[in-house]
């Protein structure tokens, strides 16, 4: 493989952990009634699905240009990025509306 195409690749695998990561953080931040009122699996499952998915894209992230094995980090990548996906595009709509857990802090007047 050459430079540029395992350049290309290195920066789609970091493209696509980088997608896994903050699917996560999202979904860390959104609070737990959101996701028992949206669906049927619970916070603490798609914290693991996306944790899982998120361990996964790390081990799909390339070690270095001379060294054999970045195909089978592709295929890792392929598999970890679909958990992802369907959080950003299914879930995080329907969560949205239910905030992200943060309450304000001390009076709300508007002076």
């Amino acid at each position: 493989m050459g430079f540029l195409q395992w350049f290309v690749m290195a920066a789609l695998a970091l493209v696509v952990f980088v997608v896994q990561v903050v699917a996560f953080v999202d979904a860390v931040r959104r609070p737990d009634k959101g996701y028992r009122a949206e669906g049927r699996v619970p916070k603490a499952g798609w914290l693991a699905i996306l944790g899982f998915a998120a361990a996964l894209g790390f081990l799909g992230l390339p070690q270095g240009w001379l060294q054999g094995g970045f195909m089978f980090g592709s295929f890792l990548n392929i598999i970890a990025v679909a958990p992802a996906i369907i959080y950003w595009v299914n879930l995080r709509p329907r969560l949205q509306p239910y905030g992200t857990g943060n309450r304000p802090r001390g009076p709300q007047s508007g002076w």
